[in-house]
Protein backbone atom coordinates (compact mmCIF):
# COMPACT_ATOMS: atom_id res chain seq x y z
CA UNK A 1 0.00 0.00 0.00
CA UNK A 2 1.33 3.36 -0.88
CA UNK A 3 2.44 5.21 2.05
CA UNK A 4 3.64 8.94 0.55
CA UNK A 5 2.02 10.65 -2.19
CA UNK A 6 4.74 9.88 -4.56
CA UNK A 7 4.34 6.22 -3.85
CA UNK A 8 0.73 7.18 -4.60
CA UNK A 9 1.70 8.62 -7.80
CA UNK A 10 3.74 5.58 -8.60
CA UNK A 11 1.26 3.27 -8.43
CA UNK A 12 -1.67 5.15 -10.10
CA UNK A 13 0.78 5.40 -13.35
CA UNK A 14 1.77 2.14 -12.71
CA UNK A 15 -2.20 0.75 -12.31
CA UNK A 16 -3.94 2.76 -14.71
CA UNK A 17 -2.94 0.57 -17.86
CA UNK A 18 -4.39 -2.06 -16.53
CA UNK A 19 -7.78 -0.44 -15.38
CA UNK A 20 -8.30 1.67 -18.32
CA UNK A 21 -5.80 1.07 -21.04
CA UNK A 22 -4.29 4.11 -20.88
CA UNK A 23 -1.05 5.32 -19.79
CA UNK A 24 -0.81 8.21 -16.87
CA UNK A 25 1.18 10.40 -19.64
CA UNK A 26 -2.07 9.72 -22.17
CA UNK A 27 -4.32 10.65 -19.32
CA UNK A 28 -2.52 13.81 -18.68
CA UNK A 29 -2.91 15.13 -22.36
CA UNK A 30 -6.42 13.98 -22.28
CA UNK A 31 -6.74 16.15 -19.35
CA UNK A 32 -5.03 19.16 -20.67
CA UNK A 33 -6.67 19.20 -23.96
CA UNK A 34 -10.00 19.15 -21.93
CA UNK A 35 -9.44 23.19 -21.92
CA UNK A 36 -10.95 23.40 -18.63
CA UNK A 37 -10.26 26.28 -16.13
CA UNK A 38 -9.38 24.90 -12.95
CA UNK A 39 -8.05 21.82 -11.47
CA UNK A 40 -11.11 21.02 -9.45
CA UNK A 41 -13.31 21.26 -12.67
CA UNK A 42 -10.87 18.82 -14.15
CA UNK A 43 -10.99 16.27 -11.09
CA UNK A 44 -15.03 16.52 -11.39
CA UNK A 45 -14.63 16.12 -15.31
CA UNK A 46 -12.21 12.85 -15.08
CA UNK A 47 -14.35 11.09 -12.50
CA UNK A 48 -18.20 11.92 -14.27
CA UNK A 49 -17.07 11.10 -17.90
CA UNK A 50 -14.42 9.15 -17.36
CA UNK A 51 -15.16 7.25 -13.97
CA UNK A 52 -11.86 7.50 -12.74
CA UNK A 53 -11.34 7.68 -8.75
CA UNK A 54 -11.05 10.86 -6.53
CA UNK A 55 -7.37 10.49 -6.28
CA UNK A 56 -6.25 8.96 -9.29
CA UNK A 57 -8.71 11.97 -11.01
CA UNK A 58 -6.05 14.47 -8.78
CA UNK A 59 -2.90 13.64 -9.81
CA UNK A 60 -3.82 13.67 -13.39
CA UNK A 61 -5.48 17.02 -12.49
CA UNK A 62 -2.54 18.75 -10.94
CA UNK A 63 -0.03 16.88 -13.82
CA UNK A 64 -2.51 18.29 -16.56
CA UNK A 65 -1.37 21.70 -14.77
CA UNK A 66 2.00 21.42 -14.72
CA UNK A 67 2.03 20.70 -10.49
CA UNK A 68 2.52 17.31 -10.17
CA UNK A 69 1.23 16.22 -6.78
CA UNK A 70 4.21 13.95 -6.21
CA UNK A 71 6.78 16.72 -6.74
CA UNK A 72 4.71 18.94 -4.61
CA UNK A 73 5.13 16.90 -1.68
CA UNK A 74 8.51 15.75 -2.45
CA UNK A 75 10.59 17.75 0.13
CA UNK A 76 9.46 17.40 3.01
CA UNK A 77 12.30 19.42 5.05
CA UNK A 78 10.36 22.57 3.09
CA UNK A 79 6.88 21.29 3.79
CA UNK A 80 7.45 21.43 7.52
CA UNK A 81 9.49 24.93 7.36
CA UNK A 82 5.98 25.83 5.60
CA UNK A 83 3.81 24.16 8.13
CA UNK A 84 5.51 25.17 11.13
CA UNK A 85 6.18 29.11 9.64
CA UNK A 86 5.15 32.71 11.11
CA UNK A 87 2.87 32.70 13.96
CA UNK A 88 3.05 28.09 14.71
CA UNK A 89 7.26 28.48 14.52
CA UNK A 90 7.06 27.99 18.09
CA UNK A 91 5.49 24.64 17.96
CA UNK A 92 8.15 22.83 15.94
CA UNK A 93 10.28 21.72 19.23
CA UNK A 94 6.88 20.17 20.44
CA UNK A 95 6.65 18.52 16.97
CA UNK A 96 10.14 17.00 16.98
CA UNK A 97 9.08 15.62 20.47
CA UNK A 98 5.81 14.00 19.56
CA UNK A 99 7.96 12.56 16.12
CA UNK A 100 10.38 11.37 18.00
CA UNK A 101 7.73 9.50 21.02
CA UNK A 102 6.24 7.99 17.20
CA UNK A 103 9.13 6.42 15.96
CA UNK A 104 10.26 4.67 19.32
CA UNK A 105 7.49 2.67 19.31
CA UNK A 106 8.44 0.33 16.49
CA UNK A 107 10.93 0.22 13.45
CA UNK A 108 7.79 -0.04 11.25
CA UNK A 109 6.73 3.35 12.26
CA UNK A 110 6.77 5.64 9.21
CA UNK A 111 5.88 9.54 9.43
CA UNK A 112 4.45 11.12 6.06
CA UNK A 113 4.44 14.96 5.28
CA UNK A 114 1.90 16.02 3.64
CA UNK A 115 1.01 20.10 3.41
CA UNK A 116 -0.90 20.26 6.65
CA UNK A 117 -0.09 17.21 8.60
CA UNK A 118 2.25 14.22 9.28
CA UNK A 119 0.41 11.12 9.04
CA UNK A 120 2.12 8.47 11.41
CA UNK A 121 1.43 5.05 9.93
CA UNK A 122 2.69 1.40 10.17
CA UNK A 123 0.33 -1.28 7.76
CA UNK A 124 -2.19 2.01 8.30
CA UNK A 125 -2.18 5.30 9.51
CA UNK A 126 -2.64 5.41 13.07
CA UNK A 127 -2.36 8.90 14.22
CA UNK A 128 -0.84 12.52 12.58
CA UNK A 129 0.52 15.75 14.19
CA UNK A 130 -1.17 18.62 13.19
CA UNK A 131 -0.08 22.02 13.75
CA UNK A 132 -4.19 23.39 14.40
CA UNK A 133 -3.47 27.30 16.14
CA UNK A 134 -0.67 29.18 17.13
CA UNK A 135 0.27 27.06 20.64
CA UNK A 136 -1.35 23.85 19.68
CA UNK A 137 -0.78 20.90 18.09
CA UNK A 138 -3.41 18.18 17.74
CA UNK A 139 -2.41 14.69 17.91
CA UNK A 140 -5.08 12.02 15.96
CA UNK A 141 -5.60 9.21 16.78
CA UNK A 142 -7.50 6.06 15.08
CA UNK A 143 -9.13 4.75 18.17
CA UNK A 144 -11.98 2.91 17.42
CA UNK A 145 -14.39 2.14 19.90
CA UNK A 146 -12.98 3.96 22.45
CA UNK A 147 -14.93 6.86 24.88
CA UNK A 148 -13.67 10.22 24.64
CA UNK A 149 -12.98 10.72 28.04
CA UNK A 150 -10.36 13.47 29.62
CA UNK A 151 -7.92 15.00 27.11
CA UNK A 152 -8.81 12.39 24.60
CA UNK A 153 -11.16 14.72 22.72
CA UNK A 154 -13.30 13.66 19.91
CA UNK A 155 -11.74 14.26 16.34
CA UNK A 156 -13.65 16.67 14.95
CA UNK A 157 -12.62 17.73 11.34
CA UNK A 158 -8.93 17.44 12.24
CA UNK A 159 -8.74 16.76 8.32
CA UNK A 160 -8.58 12.87 8.43
CA UNK A 161 -11.21 10.57 8.36
CA UNK A 162 -9.19 7.70 9.85
CA UNK A 163 -8.93 9.54 12.90
CA UNK A 164 -11.16 8.89 15.75
CA UNK A 165 -9.66 11.07 18.44
CA UNK A 166 -7.64 14.09 19.26
CA UNK A 167 -5.45 15.40 22.30
CA UNK A 168 -4.07 18.65 22.47
CA UNK A 169 -0.71 19.52 22.75
CA UNK A 170 0.78 22.76 23.80
CA UNK A 171 4.25 21.92 25.23
CA UNK A 172 6.77 19.27 25.46
CA UNK A 173 5.36 19.00 29.16
CA UNK A 174 2.36 17.91 27.79
CA UNK A 175 3.65 14.53 25.96
CA UNK A 176 3.24 12.61 29.21
CA UNK A 177 2.50 8.89 30.06
CA UNK A 178 -0.81 9.32 29.01
CA UNK A 179 -0.05 10.49 26.01
CA UNK A 180 2.37 8.43 24.87
CA UNK A 181 -0.13 5.42 26.15
CA UNK A 182 -2.25 6.55 23.85
CA UNK A 183 -0.11 6.60 20.94
CA UNK A 184 1.15 3.23 21.45
CA UNK A 185 -2.56 1.80 21.53
CA UNK A 186 -3.26 3.11 18.31
CA UNK A 187 0.35 1.73 17.21
CA UNK A 188 -0.83 -1.80 18.38
CA UNK A 189 -4.39 -1.07 16.87
CA UNK A 190 -2.99 -0.33 13.60
CA UNK A 191 -2.21 -4.02 12.16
Amino acid sequence: MPKSPKEMGEAIARNLPLKTGRTFEEWVQIAHAADLATRQERIEWLKTTHRLGTVTAMFIAAEAEGRGLGREYADEKALLEAMYSGEKAALYPVYEELARTARRLGKDVDLTVCKTYVGIRRDRQFAMIKPSTRSRLDLGLALPGRTPAGRLAKAGAIGNDRMTHRIGVSSKADIDAEVKDWLRQAYEAAV
